[in-house]
């Protein structure tokens, strides 16, 4: 049976959002043209449109384990984030990319504490395996943060990952394109943007909402 929580919620558009939104919609059914690509973690508690509050059609969402850009390579026959980055950069040229990573990360949990196989595949093992390169930018595996400092550092390391696509790297290089990195507290909200000059996190409004600095927003790698 169809979960009916998707039901009742499905209902629920339909009798509210969707009367209201119509005109989106309807212009939404033949073409979209988002600016922003979000490649965001797959977990249940970071879902961008949420924290951006944003509507259908404002932003192009990517979303895998740990918020992960592998490098650039054309071997082997799937690569589900690359075809996606290669659809929102190429296609829909959308002017920023932003990484979000977030709190409490599974994905960056399991790669640090070397988790064991969750079934004969180890899809999850294999994947994580990426986060390997952001490692030595963590510091002091002790340090009671560092789990923290490794989910700053898959963002930063995706990031870069990112220039090593040749259509990334041109539309950067030329001004048409922005990279940003950001993280989510998932229990106290504050959303942490990367500073470009030095790589640091910082807040990007207060408690209340107001922008803390113009400089906290992140123009690009």
């Amino acid at each position: 049976m169809f979960p009916a929580a998707l039901t009742q919620g499905y209902r629920s558009f339909l009798s509210a959002r969707f009367p209201e939104e119509s005109r989106r919609f309807k212009d939404l059914a033949t073409s979209q043209a988002p600016e922003i690509l979000v490649i965001s973690c797959c977990d249940s508690r970071v879902a961008p449109e949420a924290i951006f509050d944003a509507g259908p059609g404002e932003l192009f969402v990517i979303r895998n384990v740990a918020n992960i850009v592998p490098i650039y390579e054309t071997g082997g026959d799937y690569h589900g984030t690359s075809a996606a980055i290669e659809f929102a950069v190429q296609a829909l040229e959308v002017k920023h990319i932003v990484v979000l990573g977030h709190a409490t990360c599974g994905g960056i949990k399991a790669y640090a504490n070397k988790a064991q196989p969750l079934s004969p595949g180890n899809f999850i093992g294999k994947w994580v395996s990426l986060v390997a390169p952001a490692e030595a930018k963590a510091g002091d595996s002790s340090a009671p943060d560092y789990l923290t400092r490794m989910e700053h550092a898959m963002v930063s390391q995706s990031m870069e990952n990112l220039l090593t696509f040749p259509f990334v790297n041109e539309r950067v290089a030329d001004g048409r394109l922005q990279i940003h990195g950001a993280h989510f507290g998932i229990g106290n909200g504050v959303l942490l943007v990367r500073q470009p000059e030095t790589g640091d996190f910082a807040p990007i409004a207060d408690g209340s909402g107001m922008p803390i600095r113009p400089s906290a927003t992140i123009a690009c790698t």
